[in-house]
């Protein structure tokens, strides 16, 4: 008996001691080629414009990679201008399963291919880009890694309208910096063209902080101020703003720019029981010329005046629509309302409107007050700005009514019609809603 317990022993011990060698030497076995792929539909061409840089431009989904072992996997999206990859860059990594990329990105990457929508060169307005998916574990060496098979987009760049008739567009140009998008973390604010050549104009809201400005949302070509003296320097010193809203000139033909406090907003007992807190502030909109807010009033009087102050107002001496110098006070009556100012021909307009607004445990206690309201600044793109969050949960919804409401039911970025609750962090939100493409964006 004593003879078969150390025989016991011996086995026990020569299976522990094979076990802890083959620990040592773990083999992860990848799935078959073709099994790990990309889910999402893809597209025939890809219509590339830079008014609709800042939407995405494919939201790539995928399946899982399979190692045959229990492990966390990383996913790595990259692109490329060849079919070989010898260009690759790596455009995001993440452990779940989906990432996107705008059109401002896909943009870049048809420039960097020769691609060209000016019909004043020979470039070619057509092409095609590259993509693909590696997963890998551990420090992603080649023994643990498996790749998707390649994904190609057919990109079209429609060529540049003459613009002869003082057209607004948008431009190349955005503000960058911890005084507007924490350098980076989400789009930087754009830039519009005026009726002069190489001087452009923005309208936007700063933090305390620093700016610079730049082109496509890249450093290649950048301004900053080393002087703090209004000239332009190409990658310059950072530029100090406080917080405000501001129209912002930027110079090119003489390389200067200048930084002015500007906002057009709502007073008044309709409002905000004449200045009580801030005026509802208007936002500009590139394609009308004209600035915009969707605002809820009460029953009472309105008028609409610069900066927060009596400086400058406009009302309405007749009630005709047209804007007087300080005028008389317009009557309003309860409800959500789409407001356009139209300063070039001195006209308003005051239109019941369907106003989405942001309501929830994150912003105001599922309705305790009035939901955070959003402006249609482009068609389709609505804004709501600055949004004072905390750590919770929202939705949207339409005129402070469940009748009808969005939230998202697999965080993705995408807008579900009743969908699960998002959630938030504390903190000042940019918040977008893109209707024409289903999406939102919460930017802090």
């Amino acid at each position: 008996m004593k003879n078969l317990k150390i025989l016991g022993l011996l086995i026990i011990a020569a299976i522990s001691f094979n076990s802890c060698s083959q620990d040592d030497d773990v083999v992860f076995i990848a799935q078959e080629p073709g099994e790990f792929a990309f889910t999402n539909a893809f597209l025939s061409e890809y219509t590339l414009t830079s008014d609709a840089s800042s939407n995405i431009g494919e939201r790539f989904t995928w399946t899982n990679a399979d190692f045959e072992v229990p492990t966390n996997v990383t996913y790595e999206l990259q692109g490329a201008i060849s079919e070989d990859f010898s260009d690759m860059a790596v455009l995001g990594t993440t452990p779940g399963n989906e990432l996107s990329i705008t059109i401002s990105k896909m943009l870049s990457m048809a420039g960097e291919a020769g691609l060209d929508n000016d019909p004043e060169t020979e470039n070619p307005d057509s092409g095609s880009l590259y993509f693909r998916l590696r997963s890998f574990i551990g420090n992603g060496d080649s023994s643990t890694e498996v790749f998707t098979a390649t994904q190609t987009l057919n990109v079209v760049l429609p060529e540049l309208a003459v613009e002869d008739d003082g057209a607004i567009s948008l431009s190349t140009w955005g503000i960058v910096g911890s005084g507007y998008n924490n350098w980076g973390a989400y789009d930087d604010s754009p830039f519009y063209t005026t009726e002069e050549d190489n001087i452009f104009v923005a309208y936007a809201t700063l933090f305390d902080g620093e700016i610079k400005f730049r082109e496509n949302n890249e450093w290649t070509n950048d301004f900053g101020d080393t002087g703090a003296d209004g000239t332009l320097d190409a990658g310059g010193d950072n530029i100090a703003v406080t917080a405000g809203h501001y129209k912002i000139n930027l110079n090119l033909n003489d390389n200067t720019y200048s930084i002015e406090p500007f906002t057009w907003g709502i007073v008044g007992s309709g409002y905000n029981d004449w200045g009580a807190s801030p005026d509802a502030k208007f936002f500009y909109d590139y394609t009308t010329d004209t600035f915009k807010v969707g605002v809820r009033l009460i029953d009472g009087e309105i008028k609409f005046r610069m900066n927060n102050e009596w400086t400058s107002d406009f009302g309405d001496t007749g009630a005709d629509g047209t804007l007087d110098a300080g005028g008389d006070n317009i009557a309003v009556t309860d409800g959500h309302y789409a407001i356009t100012l139209d300063l070039n021909n001195n006209v308003y307009t005051i239109e019941t409107a369907d106003l989405y607004g942001v309501v929830g445990s994150g912003y105001n206690d599922w309705g305790a007050t009035q939901d955070f309201t959003f402006t249609e600044v482009n068609p389709g793109l609505w804004i709501a700005e600055i949004v004072p969050l905390v750590d919770g949960e929202i939705k949207f919804r339409v005129n402070d009514a469940w009748a009808s409401d969005f939230g998202d039911s697999g965080a993705d970025g995408t807008l579900d019609a009743g969908g699960d609750n998002i959630a938030v962090t504390a903190g000042n939100a940019r918040i977008w809603l893109d209707i024409t493409n289903n999406t939102y964006s919460i930017n802090q």
